[in-house]
């Protein structure tokens, strides 16, 4: 499948028109990003990491129940997905504190989170993406109550399954952003789940193996990256 008109780029991804319609291919970008942009460098192969081990979650998702855009992978980083109108709202989903919450908050990087917190910011560049509570999410008529209530429910119900799965591979799932769209009235996950959007940590070690790496010069984040995919891809076949 080609890549027609591009529809729209963001710092690490871009998204293109397909002869199909309410299809389109996301182009995984080498791009990554920091510090809402203050830290950026272009990466060989990161995007066709980010790429492959997002189909493989979004996969594993969807033979759980889960309604995700994902069709298939074309490429090693083009992803063919139902085109979705995009819910304006970052919903993370934290098992253990760290980052903003650590820094914004009394509770020690580290804390396990049990139940886990949902935290859901508005996602606009210009503000800073602020954090909205659930009155401002319907006083916006971002979501409705009943569509609000939907949205967390998929939030834990992927939360529930990446947490096993990570798990079983020797990682812990700290947190992670999720993107929601709609298409044909549903509600289904969009976006990417990659190391970009995850905060994942080694049982063992502790090391990060996710984009604080290169955040806070932690190492060579590529070579994270890859050891990552391969883990998760593994069994892929």
């Amino acid at each position: 499948m080609q890549k027609g008109d591009l529809l729209y780029a963001g710092k690490a991804k871009s998204v293109y028109r397909t002869g199909r319609e309410g299809v389109v291919l996301i182009e995984f970008r080498d791009d990554i990003t920091a510090f809402d942009g203050g830290k950026k460098d272009i990466l060989e192969r990161k995007g066709c990491f980010n790429a492959s081990v997002s189909a493989y979650l979004f996969r594993l998702l969807e033979e759980h129940g889960i309604p995700t855009h994902f069709m298939d992978l074309v490429e090693d980083r083009l992803m063919r997905v139902r085109a979705l109108t995009m819910i304006p709202l970052e919903v993370i989903v934290r098992n253990v504190a760290a980052g903003s919450m650590s820094r914004n908050y009394p509770i020690a990087e580290g804390t396990p989170l049990n139940p886990p917190v949902i935290v859901i910011d508005y996602k606009d560049d210009s503000r800073h993406d602020p954090m909205l509570n659930d009155d401002l999410i319907v006083a916006l008529k971002i979501l409705t109550p009943e569509e609000l209530t939907r949205v967390k429910d998929i939030a834990l119900q992927v939360n529930s399954v990446l947490v096993r799965f990570f798990s079983s591979l020797g990682i812990t799932l700290v947190d992670f952003k999720l993107e929601f769209g709609r298409a044909d009235g549903e509600i289904m996950l969009g976006d990417e789940i990659s190391m970009d959007s995850m905060r994942l940590w080694d049982n063992r070690t502790g090391e990060s193996l996710d984009k604080d790496v290169y955040r806070f010069s932690k190492g060579d984040v590529m070579e994270v990256y890859r050891r990552v995919a391969e883990k998760i891809c593994a069994g892929e076949g």
